[in-house]
C-alpha cells in the first residue's frame, strides 16, 4: 500500500506522534479511521512504530537515530506524563552527582505515581504534592526538556525514598545522602544550601 509507505516516511521525521496526528497525515490519502488503527497495529508488529503509552508513539527510525541523545529521552519523559519534569536519579546523574549508572528515567509529577515500561526505555514518575511541584528549569537544545535543579533532584529522591521524610531527623540527612552514594560535595554551594533548607521544613529536629 503506497499511501502507508508515504505515511511512515512522514512519521519518521517526528520526535513523537499521537493517533490524531496519524489521522491528520492520512487525510490526503483518504484513509478511514479503522484503516489508520490497522496501520498503527501492523506497524507496531513490524516494529516500524514503538508505543510510548496508549495513543502515543514514535517511529523506530527516529528513536534509533536519537536514542543516544539524553536530551531526547528527557524530552520524551516530559511528554509521556504531563505535567512532569526529570528529577531524582536521572537528574542527579545528568549533573554528575550520582555515581551509579542509571538506566531508568525518573521524573516527578503532580499526578499519581506511575511507571511506563516501553521499547524506548523505562519511565518512572513519582507523585509529589502540588506545592512541591517546583524548582525545575528548562534546558534548551535540539530537544527542550524540564529538569529539577540539583537541590530539588536530591530533595525529590529523598522525599520518595523516605516516604515524605516520615520519622526522619534532620541530622540523619547527610548519612542518608552518603548511603545513596550521592556526591553532594560536587554540588554547587548555593544548591547545597537550598537542599538543606528544603529538607529542614519536612524533617524533625533533635
Amino acid at each position: 500500500m503506497k499511501s502507508a509507505k508515504n505515511l511512515l516516511e512522514q512519521l519518521k521525521s517526528l520526535p513523537y506522534f499521537t493517533k490524531e496526528s496519524v489521522l491528520q497525515l492520512s487525510r490526503p490519502y483518504g484513509l478511514a479511521k479503522t484503516t489508520v488503527d490497522t496501520y498503527i497495529s501492523r506497524s507496531m508488529k513490524r516494529k516500524d512504530i514503538l508505543s510510548l503509552r496508549r495513543g502515543l508513539y514514535v517511529s523506530a527510525d527516529f528513536y534509533n537515530k536519537n536514542k543516544s541523545d539524553t536530551s531526547y529521552l528527557f524530552f520524551l519523559a516530559n511528554v509521556i506524563r504531563k505535567p512532569s519534569y526529570v528529577s531524582s536519579w536521572a537528574a542527579l546523574q545528568y549533573y554528575g552527582l550520582a555515581t551509579e549508572a542509571i538506566h531508568t528515567i525518573t521524573s516527578v509529577t503532580s499526578k499519581v505515581t506511575r511507571t511506563y515500561v516501553t521499547k524506548a526505555g523505562n519511565f518512572v514518575y513519582s507523585s509529589i504534592k502540588d506545592e512541591l511541584f517546583s524548582d525545575s528549569v528548562l534546558i534548551k537544545g535540539k530537544f527542550d526538556f524540564f529538569i529539577a535543579t540539583p537541590a530539588k533532584a536530591l530533595f525529590d529522591l529523598l522525599y520518595a525514598k523516605t516516604r515524605q521524610f516520615q520519622g526522619v531527623a534532620f541530622e540523619h540527612i547527610p548519612r542518608l545522602v552518603e548511603e545513596l552514594r550521592i556526591d553532594i560535595d560536587e554540588m554547587d554551594k548555593s544548591e547545597r544550601e537550598k537542599f538543606y533548607m528544603m529538607v529542614k521544613k519536612y524533617t524533625h529536629h533533635g
